[in-house]
């Protein structure tokens, strides 16, 4: 029989007195809190990533295969990727789709208001399903490949600044020369839930821009390429980038949008601030109440020394208890914690506001690997944090700690 596992079992049920009580269990609730909070918090963080990085994903590509130039405006340079690039790239087992598409810049005219805007015009070959899940009213484009569509998709924010709504007529214009002009029919409207995305792109025929920038059938702006797993994303993007000639080039999400991206990876260390300073709550916490524990304990540490017991199958009575406690914490964090997570995306009951956060409420991703290196670090770091206070056993002699009252 472990004597020490069994001793401290019989002293776990509770302290003796009212305020060591207090102690445990305020020990208890903060490693039980911090544990709930760091769940929570790389939930959240992880969920909030995943819903931009997915915007922006689903909008325009992971990486985007464009004409290698000068140009930094917002239309692109005719490209035409080579069969035997455009079959390697489509073997690629990492490489989910590749789709077509071309951007003109244009200015909106309806209502008497207008409003500048660029057009993404996308093919037969475009993948819908992002966007099936984004439109607030109308339905997505059915292109063909014999005639060109006189239908687009605007966004939330342009049909609201415009005074727009489903089905109307709107003028387009094209500033080149000469003056180009064509009237579209408002087939949809979408909301991306991003800014930046929404204010500037309306959807349309990529056959539109071909016969504006007379380019023929199978030239066109650039490719855009979505992945199986975005983790791949670097490996997947050299690899493009090597395989699709000289005259061509090659950009990731990060690359396109670096503000956002930038803006994403500081969350990652507002979560890593969070996860040290609840991991110093509790150990503190369990410091506080191993110690308690030990000086209520006292004259039981003498009868055991003097009994035989070493200070070191002592101390390990007090680790047991100690162990005891930072369990109980982390299944009642864990409760917390999940539980919490649970409602939020189940319910969505802390709301955003759009406009800031791009999106309209606070994200949910629970990673069961993530979560289980948060248990298994809590129960390292408490564990580590009580040898210091269990050392004080071997200071403690049997004359003086059966006398202590």
């Amino acid at each position: 029989m472990n004597i020490e596992l069994f001793i401290a079992k019989r002293i776990s049920s509770g302290a003796q007195r009212s305020f060591s009580k207090m102690i445990v269990a305020i020990a208890i609730t903060g490693i039980a809190l911090g544990l709930a909070v760091m769940i929570t918090s790389f939930a959240i963080v992880t969920g909030f990533k995943a819903e931009i990085r997915d915007k922006i994903i689903g909008f325009s590509g992971a990486i985007q295969v464009v004409k290698y130039d000068l140009n930094t405006s917002l239309e692109n340079t005719a490209v035409t990727l080579k069969p035997q690039a455009y079959r390697l790239l489509k073997n690629n087992p990492d490489i989910k789709h590749i789709q077509a598409f071309a951007t003109k810049t244009g200015i909106i005219s309806a209502n008497g208001d207008i409003e500048g805007v660029v057009l993404k015009g996308v093919g037969t070959d475009f993948d819908w399903r992002f966007f099936r899940n984004k439109m607030v009213a109308g339905n997505v484009l059915k292109l063909n490949s014999d005639s060109s569509l006189n239908e687009v998709l605007i966004s939330k924010y342009t049909a609201g600044k415009l005074k727009l709504k489903l089905n109307d007529q709107v003028l387009m214009y094209f500033i080149q020369e000469p003056l180009r002009m064509r009237k579209f029919r408002i087939a949809g409207i979408f909301d991306l839930g991003i800014e930046e995305l929404d204010k500037m792109f309306v959807i349309g025929d990529i056959k539109t821009i071909q016969r504006l920038n007379n380019w023929n059938a199978n030239e066109v702006g650039g490719y855009e390429l979505s992945l199986k797993s975005y983790d791949k994303l670097d490996t997947i993007s050299n690899f493009v980038f090597n395989n699709i000639g000289d005259n061509l080039t090659a950009y990731s999400a990060p690359e396109r949008y670096p503000a956002i991206f930038d803006w994403l990876s500081l969350l990652d260390m507002n979560a890593e601030v969070i996860l040290v300073l609840m991991l110093i709550v509790a150990g503190i916490n369990m410091i506080s109440a191993l110690l308690i524990l030990i000086l209520e304990r006292t004259n039981m540490i003498g009868i055991l020394k003097a009994l035989g017991a070493t200070s070191l199958s002592v101390r390990r009575i007090f680790l047991y208890n100690g162990t005891y406690l930072i369990l109980r914490g982390m299944v009642i964090g864990n409760i917390l914690g999940l539980g919490f997570c649970f409602l939020q995306d189940k319910f969505k009951i802390i709301t955003l506001d759009q406009q800031s956060y791009y999106m309209k409420f606070v994200p949910i991703e629970i990673s069961f690997f993530t979560i289980l290196l948060l248990n298994i670090g809590t129960l390292i770091v408490c564990l580590l944090m009580l040898i210091v206070p269990s050392m004080l056993v071997a200071r403690i002699t049997p004359i003086k700690a059966i006398r202590f009252k």
